[in-house]
């Protein structure tokens, strides 16, 4: 029997120390690489955006790959790729952790336009704030001192 999975994942992770280092100008040469790592990965990126401080993601993984391989290995090509291009001066890498939630291919439109929107929805909400309601809609525990 075949393996077949469709399950959406929406990735999110942050700067370290939440520094506001990924400037606007560069930042859609960063999305074009990481969309590449994706597609090396057999994934399928539907949409990756981001402001100052972290970046979202959404896309599916092939049941091969473990969702933690995968956040290391975007995480350290793409701090090799920033640094090699000096596309982000203030950048000192990634947070260590990320926050992974799972989704129904039924809320793909919603989630697109969620993280295509991040720049509009960044302007009343911190990513702190972000992302401790998203832990809380999704039934995770966690501890205030740890989030990033």
């Amino acid at each position: 029997m075949s393996t077949y999975t469709q399950i959406l994942y929406h990735i999110i992770f942050s700067t370290k120390n939440r520094s506001r280092s990924l400037d606007s100008e560069n930042r859609d040469v960063l999305f074009k690489y990481i969309s590449g790592v994706l597609k090396n990965k057999k994934c399928h990126l539907y949409r990756i955006n981001g402001v100052e401080d972290h970046i979202h993601l959404l896309t599916d993984l092939p049941p091969t790959i473990s969702l933690s391989s995968l956040v290391k290995d975007i995480k350290l090509a793409s701090t090799d790729y920033i640094k090699k291009n000096k596309l982000f001066k203030a950048f000192n890498g990634w947070q260590d952790g990320y926050g992974a939630f799972t989704y129904s291919f039924k809320e793909k439109d919603i989630l697109i336009n969620y993280i295509m929107n991040q720049e509009k929805h960044h302007q009343t909400k911190t990513f702190k704030d972000e992302y401790r309601v998203l832990l809380r809609e999704h039934h995770v525990q966690f501890e205030e001192k740890y989030l990033p």
